[in-house]
């Protein structure tokens, strides 16, 4: 029996002026990173890399669950409105959380619509991090889906996000995660994904941005998984290529969900990540 090293508690912040009740997550010490899961899932997706001794001994890593998604629950009546992510409520959040929780220039490391608001905070608020993770992120992809398919009265919309994203899992993944990661998407909140994936395919304000990133001032490192039909190494390569000074890492065994469809494939590509954020910016 083993008890593992993973803390969680709550936090209340408001974003918008509404009260979020938030679940996170930590485990190590030193340097905060703090960790944004991808689209319909949670903090789960991160477990892995918390419970990596070499990696906590230098770094205190948090992540926690956005609202609507995991331990988060909804903000007071959520019954009568529809969810629907915005680039604006999702900064407002992750700087409100970081505050909270009393983060000095954390490190912030995202993966896919968390990648993405990544690189919108190395854009609009790189003064509050000091470095940034942008894993299986780009500017901009449309969907090549339907996203209303996840919200229809004949089908399981938990089942279907599961179906959907399961190509972009690599088939060098080992079957216990494959199907541990999917599990996050088949118990998502009713509409969570969907409201999700409006954010991620809808709002192409990024596009218009990356020349504000300054990579002299913050690194940023993007990485993508050449298994990722969703954000493809070109896609990847095109954002990486249009922030000038950031670098970029492409792995050839993993896909969307690398931190959990693959652990210990992405274990060394992340451990890189951080000692580049150290390197960049001069802090031990």
């Amino acid at each position: 029996m083993s008890i593992e090293p993973i803390v969680g508690r709550y936090l209340t912040v408001a974003v918008e002026g509404e009260a979020q009740r938030v679940y996170f997550e930590e485990a190590g010490q030193g340097r905060p990173v703090l960790c944004l899961h991808t689209a319909g899932a949670d903090t789960r997706q991160w477990r892995h890399l918390m419970n990596d001794a070499e990696i906590t001994a230098r770094h205190r890593l948090i992540a926690f669950d956005m609202p609507w998604h995991g331990k988060s629950l909804p903000p007071e009546g959520f019954h009568t409105r529809e969810y629907r992510l915005t680039t604006g409520v999702y900064m407002e959040t992750v700087l409100a959380v970081s505050e909270a929780l009393g983060l000095e220039h954390p490190i912030l490391a995202g993966c896919s619509m968390g990648g993405r608001i990544a690189l919108q905070l190395a854009a609009m608020h790189a003064d509050r991090f000091s470095g940034f993770i942008a894993i299986e992120a780009s500017d901009f992809q449309p969907a090549w889906y339907d996203i209303d398919w996840f919200d229809r009265p004949d089908a399981h919309g938990g089942e279907m996000g599961a179906a959907l994203v399961s190509a972009n899992i690599s088939p060098y993944a080992p079957e216990t995660e494959r199907w541990n990661t999917l599990w996050m998407f088949m118990a998502s909140g009713p509409g969570v994904f969907r409201g999700d994936l409006s954010f991620y395919t809808e709002d192409d304000s990024l596009v218009g941005r990356l020349d504000r990133i300054d990579t002299g001032r913050t690194p940023v490192h993007v990485i993508a998984g050449a298994y990722d039909l969703t954000c493809t190494p070109e896609d990847a390569r095109r954002t990486a290529d249009a922030i000038d000074g950031a670098t970029l890492a492409i792995m050839d065994e993993l896909g969307h969900f690398p931190m959990s469809e693959h652990p210990d494939g992405f274990r060394p590509f992340f451990i890189d990540a951080l000692d580049r954020m150290t390197r960049t910016s001069g802090v031990d």
